[in-house]
């Protein structure tokens, strides 16, 4: 009988073991999280609407984003500039600034943050990123030590707050493969990455700031918003973001998911191609502008988490335009047009000089209300003569590059002050060599404005000069600025210590949790 006892123990013991095993090898995001020595299992997923065209950290924002790469400094809920990577700075001329680079850090590779690799970093950023090239204009970079002087090509106040941009991270230049495995600072770094699926991140245990809560987490991507909240719903993943503000009342009654939606720091415009031949002309960009109605939009399109816009800026900036929404004014729209030339055809088409008024819209899924604003803005324009093709893409920001003759306006959505300061969108929007200025605006008064605000340190004068800008763009119809959205986010009520922020910026972080 005691034999008998013993064989039966046994083969309980080896029947409860194999059964462990049989649960963990069915899911393999229950791996054991013990690396780095830190005993705590613990994983994340976040949906996102955007997938990267690689993890280059000096073209692409996710690695931020990620938790991956980190910038030398950050702003913080209020919009306000914090130290980051360096603990300190100093401006020492209008050209001049010398930052001191916090002690005891390293890459995920072990190899320490000094001012050479930041140096070095900057090389690189300045090399392949458009963007970092005209955001920051540097002249020159010397290291020594712990500190890293840059010297500007002009004057430029706004250069510490243009520091935040998320393609002026630090990242080892010296990685295997940068593009798909990029080493940084952060709290994560990276395990795998499969492009336009998902980055598979872990804890780096020797994160300057204290090792993440979160042992290891899955950054993934899908443009179309019904699959993030059936995946939010499902519990597939515990965040997921840029949700279609038609499904957050269902979202707000599903049990352990809370809602946020706030307001953002981005707008959703039309963007124009000023290489078109009918946008060239102002009184056609004006009627467009005046099929747009604001108001229905905001309220209908976007079930009210949107405000009407009147400018790039909201209102609630000192910059912002003060001025009212523009009216949505169909007749004035054929006014305009018929004094741009346009008279309608036998076939109720507007044509000027034997040609009908065409227009390519281009338009993306990403963000679930642009394509709907797309259809409106069609139809409003075929009640007054204007035909209007609607082009679905998958990666906007290359189409527009790359396909030049296939658009001839865009609904379109862009951070405008992701820094409290509206000289990043003047610079990347209007200028000529500006890194999102696929339409090619050229408007040389505005452009005299913007470089005059560029070299202005006083902030009253500052405000000033953004509020001349607006103005410029406003009577120049450059934009037609349609609504300030809301960011909109499904939390799994097991997160905790976080809270998704309007910069869209700092996603996975070292207090970041779930229970």
């Amino acid at each position: 009988m005691t034999r008998l006892l013993s064989i039966l123990i046994c083969i309980l013991f080896i029947s409860t073991a194999c059964s462990t095993i049989e649960e963990a090898d069915s899911n393999p995001k229950q791996e054991s999280a013990h690396q780095d020595g830190i005993e705590n299992e613990k994983e994340i997923s976040l949906l996102f609407s955007f997938s990267p065209t690689s993890l280059d950290p000096h073209i692409e924002s996710i690695t931020v984003r990620a938790g991956i790469t980190e910038t030398l400094v950050k702003i913080d809920e209020n919009l306000d500039i914090q130290p980051w990577l360096a603990e300190s700075w100093e401006q020492i001329d209008d050209q001049t600034w010398v930052f001191k680079i916090r002690e005891n850090i390293t890459f995920h590779d072990g190899t320490a943050l000094d001012g050479d690799a930041v140096k070095a970093s900057f090389e690189r950023a300045i090399d392949v990123s458009s963007a970092v090239q005209s955001l920051l204009k540097i002249e020159s970079i010397e290291a020594s030590g712990q500190e890293v002087t840059f010297k500007t090509t002009e004057p430029y106040p706004a250069f510490i707050s243009e520091l935040v941009h998320t393609s002026a991270s630090v990242a080892q230049v010296n990685a295997d493969d940068i593009e798909n495995k990029p080493i940084g600072t952060g709290p994560f770094k990276v395990v795998s990455y499969s492009q336009d699926v998902e980055i598979e991140v872990e804890r780096f245990a020797e994160y300057w700031d204290g090792p993440a809560t979160i042992s290891r987490a899955f950054f993934t991507f899908n443009s179309d918003a019904n699959v993030r909240s059936l995946s939010l719903q499902s519990g597939d993943t515990e965040i997921a973001y840029h949700l279609s503000p038609e499904i957050v009342e269902t979202l707000e009654e599903t049990k352990d998911i809370r809602v946020e939606s706030f307001p953002s720091l981005r707008v959703h415009f039309l963007l124009y191609n000023f290489q078109n031949a009918h946008l060239k002309d102002k009184n056609v960009r004006q009627a467009l502008d005046a099929l747009l109605n604001r108001r229905v939009i905001a309220d209908q399109i976007m079930n009210g988490h949107a405000t009407a816009a009147n400018g790039p800026f909201n209102p609630s900036f000192s910059f912002g335009n003060k001025g009212t929404v523009p009216a949505f004014d169909p007749e004035y729209a054929k006014e305009l047009l018929e004094d741009a030339g346009y008279k309608l055809n036998h076939e109720g088409k507007l044509e000027k000089d034997g040609e009908t008024l065409s227009l390519k819209l281009a338009t993306y899924q990403a963000r679930p209300e642009l394509p709907m604003i797309a259809q409106y803005l069609q139809g409003e324009a075929s009640k007054i003569g204007i035909d209007i093709e609607i082009v679905n893409v998958e990666n906007i920001d290359s189409f527009l590059y790359e396909q030049p003759e296939g658009w001839d306006l865009v609904t379109y959505s862009n951070l405008t002050a992701p820094r409290g300061d509206g000289g990043y969108f003047f610079n990347v929007a209007f200028l000529p060599d500006g890194s999102l200025n696929p339409g090619q605006i050229a408007i040389s008064k505005l452009n005299g404005v913007i470089h005059e605000l560029n070299q202005t340190s006083d902030q009253k004068k500052r405000i000033e000069l953004q509020k001349q800008a607006v103005e410029i763009i406003q009577e120049n119809v450059a934009h037609s600025y349609i609504v300030y959205p809301h960011v909109i986010v499904g939390i799994n009520e097991r997160v905790s210590n976080w809270i998704p922020g309007a910069e869209e910026y700092y996603m996975f972080t070292n207090t970041l949790d779930v229970n």
